[in-house]
């Protein structure tokens, strides 16, 4: 093994989904309150989510939303898009105050690239990379650490969609067998095993919404992982994990 793809929310970074969902939306509806309603701001957000969710690879998930937003709103694509730039520029930010990092994740990281692996962000792609990097840097992490972070501008598909994992792997070039999935989300992160991915479920946040029955190769809480990866050895591209 010598990469280690991690999920972001809940995984990276330490996170009550149902917190965030309720700060994004409050700050992005004050954005929006002179074209909608927040209801229907709500609304929309995320039937164009779920375009990208469904996506077949035809387009990037960044297509597909913006797409499905102007759509539904009758609003050009450089005025929806300027808005959410400079909402992710600035109110955005305000979510951090919900967030606190993890010492035993910023630890692993920095263990983890000292035994030379690559460190991959395999978060769902629904978002663009400026939001993306900045929950990393709420993590009391540096986007420079990874080689690759999935986004809604380089993605052609979302998770659980296995096509979603095989893209990851096409951009690192990478195989299943020389990868770890780290994730709290038991469909969307363990989904990854059918690949050929060994799995590392987080459980401090886990995210069950369909209560699966699951397997995975690890499991713990974060200093469980940290304690995983001390006992790691030197990243090699011939080391079966467990052996």
């Amino acid at each position: 093994m010598n990469t280690v793809l991690f999920d972001l929310d809940g995984t990276l970074l330490p996170l009550d989904m149902h917190r965030f969902e309720e700060e994004y939306f409050t700050l992005l509806s004050k954005k929006f309150i002179n074209y909608f309603p927040p209801e229907r701001l709500i609304k929309y957000v995320w039937e164009a989510t779920l375009d990208m969710i469904v996506n077949n690879g035809e387009q990037t998930n960044k297509e597909a939303f913006w797409r499905k937003f102007c759509k539904l709103t009758n609003m050009d694509y450089e005025t929806c898009e300027n808005a959410f730039s400079d909402f992710y520029n600035n109110e955005y930010k305000n979510i951090s105050k919900i967030c606190t990092p993890s010492k035993y994740i910023i630890e692993a990281i920095n263990i983890l690239k000292l035994k030379k692996y690559n460190l991959v962000v395999a978060t769902n792609a629904i978002f663009p990379i400026e939001a993306i990097v900045q929950r990393i840097k709420w993590a009391g992490l540096d986007e420079e650490d990874f080689i690759f972070i999935s986004s809604f501008e380089k993605m052609h598909y979302c998770k659980p969609n296995l096509n979603f994992y095989k893209e990851v792997l096409d951009n690192i070039n990478k195989k299943p067998e020389e990868c770890l999935m780290v994730g709290n989300d038991v469909e969307e992160d363990l989904v990854s095993s059918k690949l050929g991915i060994k799995t590392f479920l987080i459980k401090d946040n886990i995210l069950n919404r369909k209560n699966l029955e699951y397997v995975c190769d690890f499991e713990g809480n974060y200093e469980d992982f940290y304690n995983f990866v001390i006992k790691l050895p030197q990243a090699s591209v011939n080391l079966e994990l467990g052996a």
